[in-house]
């Protein structure tokens, strides 16, 4: 391969998409309204759908009549019950927004943990006493150890992962598509540039664009939410860096042999969307059944995600979050691989 043949790729393709005010723009754009949006929607408003943890509970989704609580406080509309094993792990989920309310299970008057941020957790807990207020016994709140981790802090990431998903796979894989469709294509073919060439600057060009607008994007709501990173920022940056790479591979995989703009629309849409839902970009799968749990797990942006939240919300170093860079990394190198080797400079 030939560094200067892919720089120049890299390079116009760059130039390219910032002569473009209007995509350029709305990169930028976006996600800053997103996270405005969901950062005051989720400032104390009422939602119909919350998550209680109950321990200790072998089962994952428990029933009414195998809980043991106050029998109003059971029966509300819109609560759902999940089961853990140890009061460790659902303490572990509590802090992470995987449950909103987390009770003992079993006692007269059950203990019963909720963070101090949590809009959910401020009405179930107001529906609890509700329901013991003419007992005798009390329910008893605990304090959560550590430091309690914002919703904002947990959404943040899954936003910023979904404007990369999308730039990457709209921003190479469509554009490819339409190079193809024009002519672009076959006019470099008559070139010495290779497949892997072209597809390489097409890859850094599209990483270059992604970790830029996303710094921005970081910079610009760091200064109105001050996000709290527990982690380094280099270890985030890598994590970033990684998921950039594998949606973009994807995205170059999809383009490989595309000619109509309208159906590669159709499968960028068909893959993206899923992945938007299930990689919990907006909100936990936790309690979904098992199989939907291990579908998520074929997507990218999981890991990513996955990746990025321990770094951010745990402290998690590199060594921690290798697991999810090796995926990252495979998925990276399949696509990329297979795109090069079935490539089309024609319609």
């Amino acid at each position: 391969m030939n560094p200067r043949r892919i720089w120049i790729i890299a390079a116009a393709r760059t130039i390219e998409f910032y002569r473009d005010k209007s995509a350029f723009g709305w990169n930028f754009l976006f996600p800053f309204l997103i996270v405005l949006g969901f950062g005051f929607i989720f400032g104390g408003e009422e939602h119909k759908e919350y998550k209680v943890g109950v321990f200790p509970m072998v089962q994952q989704n428990p029933t009414i009549e195998s809980l043991a609580l106050p029998e109003r406080f059971e029966t509300t509309k819109y609560l759902e019950f999940i089961g853990f094993e140890s009061l460790e792990q659902g303490l572990d989920k509590l802090r992470h927004h995987k449950v909103d309310f987390l009770i003992k299970n079993g006692e007269n008057s059950p203990m019963y943990w909720v963070g101090e941020t949590s809009p959910k957790g401020y009405l179930i807990e107001k529906l609890l006493k509700a329901a013991m207020a003419p007992d005798t016994n009390s329910a008893t709140r605990e304090q959560v150890a550590g430091r309690e981790i914002k919703y904002i802090d947990w959404l943040f990431p899954g936003i910023l992962g979904m404007n990369m998903m999308f730039g990457a796979l709209w921003g190479v894989g469509y554009v490819i598509v339409r190079y193809r469709k024009t002519g672009v294509l076959k006019r470099l073919k008559a070139t010495p540039l290779t497949s892997m060439e072209y597809l390489s600057g097409q890859m850094i060009s599209r990483l270059f664009v992604l970790m830029f607008t996303g710094t921005i994007v970081w910079i610009g709501c760091q200064m109105i939410f001050g996000f709290y990173v527990e982690g380094s920022y280099l270890d985030l940056a890598i994590m970033f860096f990684m998921g950039c790479l594998s949606l973009t591979s994807i995205g170059i995989l999809l383009a490989a042999r595309g000619t109509s703009e309208e159906f590669t629309s159709g499968i960028i849409n068909f893959i993206s969307w899923p992945m938007m839902f299930l990689s919990e970009v907006w909100f936990s799968i936790e309690g979904a059944p098992e199989w939907i749990k291990a579908f998520a797990q074929i997507f990218p942006l999981t890991h990513m995600l996955t990746g990025i939240r321990k770094v951010m919300n745990d402290g998690a170093g590199l060594v921690d979050v290798m697991p999810e860079i090796v995926i990252l990394t495979i998925i990276s190198s399949i696509c990329l691989v297979i795109a090069a080797s079935i490539f089309s400079w024609n319609k």
